[in-house]
């Protein structure tokens, strides 16, 4: 029991008759009204159930004490990881509680900066933020996307980069979409929708994308349409300028799959039509840079954990590479290896690949031919990311870091192979405090499941230390070591945090990613669920200690395991999660995760998804763990609703004394730009919770 002395009395949510008919299998869905965020019935039920949370929260005596020390931590400056385009210099910097960062330029690395974009002046409370830039080749425009509340639409405009001015530029409806300038800086490629329906914008679902040029000057009405398959309506398109400005590659998405098509057109032939270079979904390529008509692509063809090969478009290959007929269309450069290839550019006319060992980074040089350089000596076991420029820059910048080592941006010659430190964050903790260890456990059917834990240094192992295990196991998203302040804040409270590396996620390959998936998604719980036995049989922690938390698909996996093995764990923290299994492509982009979780519309998928849906799998009159879900009210990505009805479902079902709360953040979406005085309050009211219902003593 908490420090309360009486149970919590939660909101009366009330019940239809709603019913469906899944194959022969009838299913109730009660709480079907909460899936319109609009009405005035779901706007004051999510008012009740802020009032109920909120009012829990304010009274946890350590909560600001908490949020005192987040804020200490947090304020502190954070630099980005410098690049160049034309003759200046870019990257974004945060003073250290500013809501958003704000983006730089200056024309030389020790000239004097200049603020090139600030969103902290575009709304009062920092919900409006940056969503991506994108500068011509000159250096003299930049093209750039604004989100407002979290949201994925997004609008963009351009700015003359010498005078900070906007042009008169605007375009809208844009989502999933960046921009790439033609080398006559006259306009750029960029994706969008049709315009929406403003009343459900956030809701409806989002098909038949198109692939636009934009010539600067002109109105948006007057863009030239470049690429559309109305017979393909879940096809996106991402459309990139070749480094010599001759071809356009467009690549071409399907939902969430790893595997993509590529075509191109060649802009020195401003009427050619677009080129299907690879047309059939069979793997993924990413593409990496050309040499004339010979391009380099990254992929996983007949290759999990990644390849580097190349195809001359005057010698295209046929439609699938995968056969045995594609001999001698393509040549191979960098061979599979035994780590997992993440990334991979050109710089200094080499190839610089990054690669990931049991989820930590390792960097690689290789000449053109494929032959190996050397490995770039990192300061660590941790990640590193960065090495961006151009193909025959001779200089660049990474960033490096680990759970006890802040974000440093290192500069590195590509010449002579020497890192040295541009900066250095400083941070009120001494990390020598604070050790990592990384072991392998495991899971139900004995697949082996890496997992990193931090804590204190001269930790007891006496199974009563607060742990917070944290997951994600889908979409072939590789979790690997990271800093993060409000860790440090846990770390300082005796707590044990913890990252497994579980199935469905990228850091073994797409093998490792296919065994987390659709009717193997039940391998990812299991891994999850043998991670907390694990921490417990090894006398980490024990059930009542033992905090649960993941977002997104991480939210799906804690609502699963929550439900699966409800005695297991002390606390519960699902955000922003896919918890409506059956429904979940009915809204905006769900129907594109059909291809990571199946479809309750598929006879033979449904009785597996079915079977673990978080919503579905709630039994009346159970003790669950301490919960508190929390969601946005403008989450266009996950929409709300699966946590509102998970939220009523979980409070109808709960028989036990721990509070199962939901907590709504307003003018919010599904975590990108959040504003940092908004997760701030998120994370002081997520920790204040877990020390309330882990009792920790402060």
């Amino acid at each position: 029991m908490t420090q309360f002395d009486r149970p919590l009395s939660y909101p009366t949510t009330h019940k239809t008759e709603q019913t469906d008919d899944y194959h022969g299998v009838t299913v109730s869905d009660p709480y079907r009204w909460l899936e319109d965020p609009e009405s005035e019935e779901t706007q004051a039920w999510v008012e009740a159930q802020n009032s109920v949370t909120f009012g829990y929260l304010s009274e946890i005596p350590a909560r600001e004490k908490i949020k005192q020390r987040l804020t200490q931590l947090w304020d502190y400056e954070k630099y980005g990881i410098p690049f160049k385009q034309g003759d200046r210099y870019f990257y974004y910097k945060n003073d250290g509680l500013q809501n958003q960062s704000v983006l730089y330029t200056l024309p030389s690395l020790d000239g004097e900066p200049q603020v090139l974009i600030d969103p902290n002046t575009l709304s009062e409370d920092g919900t409006v933020a940056l969503g991506g830039i994108a500068i011509s080749e000159d250096g003299k425009l930049m093209a750039y996307g604004l989100s407002t509340s979290g949201s994925d639409w997004q609008e963009w405009k351009v700015r003359d980069v010498e005078t900070g001015a906007d042009l008169s530029d605007h375009l809208k409806w844009l989502k999933f979409s960046g921009a790439s300038w033609t080398h006559d800086g006259k306009g750029f490629f960029y994706s969008r929708y049709d315009e929406p329906n403003e009343k459900t914008k956030h809701e409806d679902v989002n098909y038949y994308q198109k692939l636009f040029y934009h010539q600067i000057g002109t109105p948006q009405s007057e863009d030239v349409l470049i690429y559309e398959r109305p017979d393909e309506k879940e096809w996106g398109f991402s459309g990139g300028v070749t480094e010599d400005g001759r071809y356009l590659i467009v690549s071409v998405w399907q939902g969430t799959e790893t595997k993509n098509l590529i075509f191109y057109k060649d802009l020195t032939a401003p009427e050619s039509s677009v080129v299907e270079l690879i047309n059939e979904f069979e793997s993924e390529y990413s593409f990496i840079d050309n040499d004339g008509s010979l391009f380099w692509f990254q992929t996983d063809l007949n290759a999990p954990l990644g390849r580097v090969i190349a195809i001359d478009i005057n010698n295209p290959p046929p439609s699938s590479l995968a056969g045995g007929d594609s001999q001698g269309k393509f040549t191979e450069i960098i061979p599979e290896a035994t780590e997992t290839l993440g990334g991979i550019g050109l710089l200094n006319n080499q190839f610089v690949a990054s690669y990931l060992k049991d989820a930590y980074t390792q960097i690689k040089i290789f000449n053109l031919d494929g032959s190996f350089v050397r490995e770039v000596a990192l300061p660590g076991i941790g990640s590193a990311g960065g090495f961006g420029g151009k193909r025959h820059d001779t200089d660049t910048f990474y960033a490096y870091t680990s759970f006890t080592a802040p974000n440093t941006i290192y500069r590195y010659n590509m010449v002579t192979d020497e890192s040295s430190i541009y900066r250095q964050p400083n941070v009120e903790f001494n990390p020598e405090d604070y050790e990592t260890k990384q072991v392998f456990y495991p899971s139900k059917d004995g697949t082996q499941v890496p997992m990193f834990i931090t804590h204190k240094k001269g930790l007891k192992l006496d199974g009563n230390n607060p742990t917070y295990l944290y997951g994600y196991g889908g979409f072939s998203i590789s979790l690997t070591p990271s800093f993060s302040v409000s860790r440090v804040v846990w770390l300082e409270m005796g707590g044990v945090y913890v990252t497994a590396c579980l199935r469905g996620g990228g850091e073994y390959g797409e093998s490792w990613h296919q065994a987390g998936t659709k009717l193997k998604k039940q391998n990812v719980f299991d891994d999850f669920i043998s991670a907390a036995e694990w921490l417990i049989e090894n006398k980490y922690t024990k059930p009542a200690k033992l905090a649960i938390a993941g977002g997104s698909n991480g939210g799906l996996l804690v609502g699963a395991c929550m439900t699966q093995r409800p005695e297991l764990f002390g606390a519960a923290l699902p955000a922003v999660g896919v918890l409506d299994m059956l429904r979940f492509h009915k809204f905006t982009i769900g129907w594109a995760w059909t291809s990571e979780y199946g479809s309750a519309e598929n006879a033979a998928e449904f009785p597996t998804i079915y079977g673990y849906s978080p919503l579905h799998n709630l039994k009346a009159g159970t003790a669950y763990p301490a919960t508190m879900i929390t969601t946005a009210d403008r989450d266009d990505r996950v929409v709300p609703a699966h946590s509102f009805k998970f939220a009523s479902a979980l409070q109808a079902a709960h028989a036990g004394e721990k509070p199962v709360l939901i907590r709504i953040e307003t003018k919010a979406g599904h975590g990108a730009g959040k504003p940092t005085a908004k997760i701030i309050e998120e994370l002081a009211d997520e920790w204040a919770f877990l020390v309330s219902e882990l009792d920790i003593n402060l």
